[in-house]
């Protein structure tokens, strides 16, 4: 999956908006309902660099393997950095993509959450 792919997938989640913020930030952010799910770093020196919250165990996991490091300022919050999308398998990256993201909407209200089809009656 490259950088554009993963544009793409984070857009098709439910609720999901892209928000570009410029500089000094100059990050791409993903968020469900306010709330951050994933973005990309758009400047030098870590340009397109993928941003995404994990669970604590997959913190450790991750932060182990080349490639992945906590993100800056985000890692006491379980976020990582991951330096290279095209090295990670798909499947894996959608995986962590859909966790961040129910991670995020499990912090909208019950009603927001009903709107989006992520809870039943």
């Amino acid at each position: 999956m490259n950088v554009s792919q993963l544009k793409k997938a984070c857009l098709r989640l439910n609720g999901a908006t892209e928000n570009l913020n410029g500089p000094p930030s100059n990050v791409l952010s993903y968020s469900v309902g306010g709330k951050n799910f994933a973005y990309f770093k758009t400047s030098e020196p870590e340009q397109w660099r993928f941003n995404i919250r994990v669970s604590p165990d997959r913190f450790i996991e991750l932060t182990d393997m080349p490639g992945v490091k906590p993100s800056r300022y985000m890692g006491r919050f379980h976020w990582v950095a991951i330096v290279d999308v095209s090295k990670f398998p798909a499947d894996y990256l959608q995986e962590l993509l859909e966790w961040s993201y129910r991670k995020a909407a499990s912090g909208l209200t019950k009603a927001m959450q009903k709107e989006l089809g992520l809870l039943t009656a």
